[in-house]
């Protein structure tokens, strides 16, 4: 994997999780995990897309090809 595509994985990796947190613990996040006791599924799909995401972007960074 190219080194380049490994940083932009990155990168967007931490937006996801940025986005992914602010969504956990928005107001109605909040009000769902009271009645439910859940997490809304928006916030799960961008925590989980935000950590592979990371998790890719790492590995094509320290064993992508120069």
């Amino acid at each position: 994997m190219n080194k380049v595509i490994g940083i932009i994985l990155l990168v967007v990796g931490i937006i996801l999780l940025y986005f992914g947190y602010q969504a956990y613990n928005s107001p109605a996040s909040e009000v769902s995990q009271a009645v439910t006791g859940e997490t809304t599924d928006d916030a799960m799909w961008y925590l989980i897309g935000g950590v592979v995401a990371v998790i890719v972007g790492l590995y094509g960074t320290v064993r992508g090809r120069k």
